[in-house]
């Protein structure tokens, strides 16, 4: 199918038109909940073969879009993907998560880091990303994501998840000499995996600062969004027209913050009352999500009810809904299935 000139429903929310409804995705769409997901999970147990191996990402991505329809199909990958074509080798083990051995902890390993050349080390995402669009056509826009360079920079420095993050807070606050290099590194290599998502395909991108929310307000303005900044700046230069969403994961206290990185959209999580995010993020900046992933398990008349609540305090305008983080592993597929349908059939703005 050829792609249409026609603009799909969330690219225009996202450049801010006026909609009769907002349109809707989910993070983690593709992914654990879906039975077709774990069949294919376990006949191909790799999750680097799942993202890295053109067919399969590209066979996943589009499985929650045959299943419901959603406006936006996000690129089935990991946001560490681009770290190993800058010199930073990593391994997903399925029940631990991502592994960085040896992880960066010294300059010297920094310096040996070279730019990212994203059409020699991730040849898969063009094809992924262009037979998206082919897919889709104009019925859905296609998203591409990224890691943003704190939250990249704390898995290579801690080497695998964290709860404290002390490992890389200590580098900040001992070394910052040091992190801001390594910062500095990511941030370049981000943008230039930003545009070469755009160039094959992407027509959003989000790009999720997962660990940010982990920083005090003072720490986050000095370690994570300047290069956040670095990055939007970069994109915007050679991509000005395609809409950029932000998200951090506790991001209750910083969330004016999130707006001065020079993103169009900012995706808010659940600990925030949608009415309330409008309030401090100003009428210049769209909104995405923002309905906790528990409600999910609820009936569907409280489902519905919180869809209602979210769409009602968020406008008709620069509105894009979501969850508040991705969909759990163990929500009900018919649960997702309502979420999409009801979203669909709600008007912007309505009152009830």
């Amino acid at each position: 199918m050829a792609v249409s000139t026609e603009i799909p429903y969330l690219l225009r929310a996202a450049r801010g038109e006026v909609l009769d409804r907002p349109p809707v995705w989910m993070m983690r769409q593709a992914g654990r909940y879906m039975k077709v997901y774990r069949d294919l999970r376990d006949k191909y147990p790799s999750f680097r073969d799942r993202s890295e191996k053109a067919d399969l990402a590209i066979e996943i991505s589009l499985q929650p879009w045959r299943a419901f329809q959603p406006d936006g199909v996000i690129l089935f990958s990991d946001i560490l993907t681009p770290l190993p074509g800058i010199g930073i080798p990593f391994d997903i083990i399925e029940s631990r998560g991502p592994v960085i051995d040896p992880p960066i902890r010294s300059l010297e390993q920094i310096d040996k880091l070279h730019p990212l050349d994203p059409a020699s080390s991730l040849p898969f995402i063009r094809e992924i990303l262009q037979t998206l669009r082919q897919e889709v056509g104009n019925r859905s826009t296609v998203l591409g994501f990224v890691g943003a360079p704190w939250t990249l920079a704390a898995y290579a420095i801690e080497g695998k998840s964290s709860k404290d993050y002390t490992i890389i807070k200590s580098m900040a606050f001992c070394e910052p000499a040091t992190l801001h290099k390594f910062l500095g590194k990511l941030a370049e290599s981000i943008a230039t995996y930003v545009r070469y998502q755009i160039d094959c395909g992407a027509q959003v991108v989000q790009m999720f600062d997962s660990w940010a929310g982990q920083l005090s307000p003072q720490d986050y303005e000095t370690f994570a969004l300047p290069y956040q900044q670095q990055v939007v700046k970069a994109v915007r230069a050679t991509h000005p027209d395609t809409p950029l969403i932000l998200y951090i994961n506790g991001s209750a206290g910083i969330l004016e913050r999130m707006a001065q990185s020079g993103v169009d959209i900012v995706s808010v999580d659940w600990t925030v009352d949608m009415a309330e995010a409008r309030q401090r993020l100003g009428q210049k900046v769209g909104v995405q999500g923002n309905m906790d992933p528990c409600a999910l398990f609820g009936s569907k008349e409280f489902i519905r009810d919180r869809i209602l609540d979210t769409v009602r305090k968020a406008g008709d305008r620069g509105h894009i809904m979501n969850l508040g983080h991705g969909v759990l592993p163990a929500t009900p597929e018919e649960n997702v299935a309502f979420f999409f349908e009801t979203a669909k059939q709600i008007k912007s703005g309505v009152s009830g």
